[in-house]
């Protein structure tokens, strides 16, 4: 044999065992796994914990203080503690319904599906986005883009496309999670026209309860210069004791 397809030989040998390497692989990887489980580490059967929002504007921002409790996905409430002006607000979200009590005025307000996209709070989240059942495993397909590395740690790049019956407002979603530690730190939201709407970046990785997770959240509008809200888990207990009938827009009134 001439060594020319000696070469040819071992390289078409080389190549097809890379191939089948990766496929290999690809094939031990249960990315849908790896997205529940990073998703999951924000959530527990239930929770309670203290929140700091800090909005960012070019030329100045605010920080609101609360307090959440959570049962499920169907259940929230959350109960402004600071500033001064805003104190005493409530939010209860059951199911796809959301109402806020206005202590000062001492009126419920039920805020209509017309309203669900528009901010909280003048922050860059919307109203949806605190009554959101969506679950990044079970409403989108994921597929594996590649690996690449974000805050020192070595990520999948993964990206979700959500299941035609499902009702979630993204047309895609990419996602980077930490290979080792499963810990969820960057996400790109985009929308059905594949338009970057949003940037979410997830850092400083502290025990919270039972589970290591990231605790400061940046939410990072595409097309609004020098604009972000920075959402910072100050403390959390997961799978508290707490009943259905905690959730009550007669207990809006009450909760402290």
């Amino acid at each position: 044999m001439r060594q020319t397809d000696t070469y040819f030989s071992r390289f078409i040998s080389t190549f097809l065992l890379l191939i089948a390497t990766v496929s290999l692989f690809a094939q031990d990887i249960n990315i849908e796994e790896i997205v529940r489980k990073a998703d999951e580490k924000f959530r527990g059967t239930s929770s309670k914990g203290e929140m700091t929002m800090i909005i960012e504007r070019p030329s100045w921002s605010r920080e609101v203080s609360m307090k959440n409790w959570t049962l499920g996905n169907e259940y929230s409430l959350i109960y402004i503690t600071a500033p001064a002006k805003e104190k005493g607000q409530v939010f209860l979200k059951r199911d796809q319904e959301m109402w806020n009590w206005v202590p000062n005025i001492e009126r419920m307000i039920k805020i209509p599906p017309s309203m669900m996209m528009q901010s909280w709070m003048g922050s860059d989240f919307t109203n949806d986005d605190l009554v959101k059942e969506s679950s990044m495993a079970d409403d989108y397909d994921q597929k594996l883009l590649g690996e690449e590395e974000i805050q020192g740690y070595n990520c999948y790049k993964i990206e979700l496309i959500p299941h035609d019956d499902a009702a979630v407002v993204w047309g895609k979603v990419i996602m980077w999670i930490s290979k080792e530690e499963l810990h969820w730190l960057k996400a790109e939201f985009y929308d059905e026209d594949g338009y970057l709407v949003n940037t979410e970046i997830l850092s400083d990785i502290k025990k919270m309860d039972d589970r290591v997770m990231p605790t400061r959240l940046e939410m990072i509008p595409a097309d609004e210069e020098g604009h972000k809200t920075i959402m910072i888990f100050d403390n959390i207990d997961f799978n508290v004791d707490i009943k259905e009938s905690f959730f009550s827009q007669q207990n809006m009134k009450r909760i402290r």
